[in-house]
């Protein structure tokens, strides 16, 4: 094993932790730190402050790091960062899940031209292993399902409407104060931090190259304290789900959005800010990684995995060759509208004899069958009622059809929420 040289991109949350966990390992050299501000004081005992610079591509140039760590997020100036990097010849290890998600394609390919490799633990699921466990110990399996808690903020949040019995906006406000949510939360609520880590996850478990742009993206901004009561009742918890399966066409379904999960599947047990994976194949069945998906010492225990892999296989002619991305095709992805699935449907109806009948004729001429019907309490005043449904196996289309008509029909005052249903 060599001694290596390394350049951080990056002193947020993740890169301290990462030079924390690193300062006394005998056989790797932090040698140069890029940061925003130089002068900007921080929390990290022994920082040499004569390493950092405001210039990161004086990173990917210096001819004597052999390793270059992007910790810093975003596409724009990170996807410049690393192509040259890899031009160079430096191996790569990075948390970006969103440059992944949108230029891992030709990231990984310039990296095989290059023979170096770039590694991503921590851009997937934190302190989680997940991408090392799929490309070796389950590489002798054909993954067919994921299913996947991928972002502790939207956990969090789906967790205390549940247990307080509160609203989305309330629990929001509170997991700001925390520091579990951002001022600006969207990236974790409207599902897009979920959507790019499971467009590589899918790609690497499938085998197939998934494309962001055709992955189906849907937020947790309508769920409310009825749709979590209601869940409960009826046996389910309500978690924003990345999904990604194989058909027996061999078509690919990629998406994210907030599903009730059955009591009995253990992702319904994820609480709080925790992250968790459920891979299916053949021949293993059912394995799940769970634990810390965030957070500055958990995430840097996966990047300084991903550094010393690369530092002990950093002499072979060809590093870590079952690391490397070897995709020839590109996935066959499957629109939501031609998916099919159980439904959780709430209105608010007119309360009066027939309604239900109503409700279930607009379902049947869509060609959808009810599972279970519940009326959840009568509003005296307003002479409304609450019914919640539960279909069978329905296609989305006819789902957002027959959607559509009981909006449009008088006898239906609102259609609540319209969720899907793990099966």
């Amino acid at each position: 094993m060599s001694k290596i040289n390394v350049g951080l991109i990056g002193l947020g949350t993740v890169g301290g932790g990462v030079l924390k966990v690193l300062k006394d390992n005998p056989d790797i050299c932090i040698k140069k730190i890029a940061v925003r501000d130089i002068n900007k004081k921080r929390d990290i005992d022994g920082l040499d402050t004569s390493i950092l610079t405001n210039d990161p591509f004086s990173i990917v140039q210096d001819s004597d790091i052999d390793v270059v760590v992007e910790v810093m997020g975003g596409v724009n100036p990170a996807l410049d960062l690393l192509e040259s990097a890899v031009r160079n010849g430096k191996h790569v290890v990075t948390a970006n899940k969103e440059l992944l998600a949108k230029h891992g394609e030709e990231l990984f390919k310039l990296a095989n031209e290059k023979n170096v490799v770039i590694l991503y633990e921590a851009a997937i699921a934190g302190g989680i292993p997940i991408i090392m466990p799929i490309k070796t110990t389950l590489a002798g399996n054909k993954i067919k399902k994921i299913a996947a808690i991928l972002n502790g903020t939207t956990n969090y949040i789906l967790t205390k409407m549940e247990e307080s019995d509160v609203s989305y906006e309330e629990v929001l406000k509170e997991a700001q104060q925390l520091g579990y949510a951002e001022a600006d939360p969207t990236g974790d609520v409207e599902g897009f931090d979920s959507a790019y880590k499971i467009t590589t996850l899918a790609t690497i478990a499938l085998n197939q190259r998934v494309d962001i742009n055709k992955v189906y993206r849907e937020g947790i901004t309508k769920i409310s304290a009825d749709d979590m009561k209601f869940a409960q009742e009826l046996g389910y918890k309500i978690k924003l789900i990345a999904l990604a399966e194989v058909n027996e066409n061999n078509e690919t379904d990629v998406r994210v959005h907030p599903m009730l999960v059955p009591e009995t599947n253990i992702l319904s047990t994820i609480h709080d800010v925790t992250n968790a994976v459920l891979v299916e194949g053949f021949p293993v069945g059912k394995v799940v990684f769970a634990g810390p998906g965030a957070g500055e010492m958990p995430t840097a225990s996966s990047v300084v995995g991903d550094i010393l892999a690369i530092q002990q296989n950093i002499s072979a002619p060809e590093p870590l060759p079952m690391m490397r991305c070897h995709h020839k095709v590109n996935a066959n992805q499957l629109n939501i509208a031609d998916t099919t699935n159980k439904y959780y449907i709430s209105l608010t109806a007119v309360n009066s004899p027939g309604v239900i009948g109503t409700i279930g004729e607009i379902c049947g001429k869509h060609k959808i069958n009810l599972s279970s019907v519940l009326q959840k309490g009568a509003n005296s005043r307003e002479n409304t009622a609450k019914i919640v449904i539960i279909t069978e196996s329905s296609k989305e289309s006819n789902i957002q059809n027959a959607f559509s008509e009981l909006n449009g029909n008088a006898n239906i005052v609102k259609v609540n929420n319209l969720i899907r249903v793990m099966e």
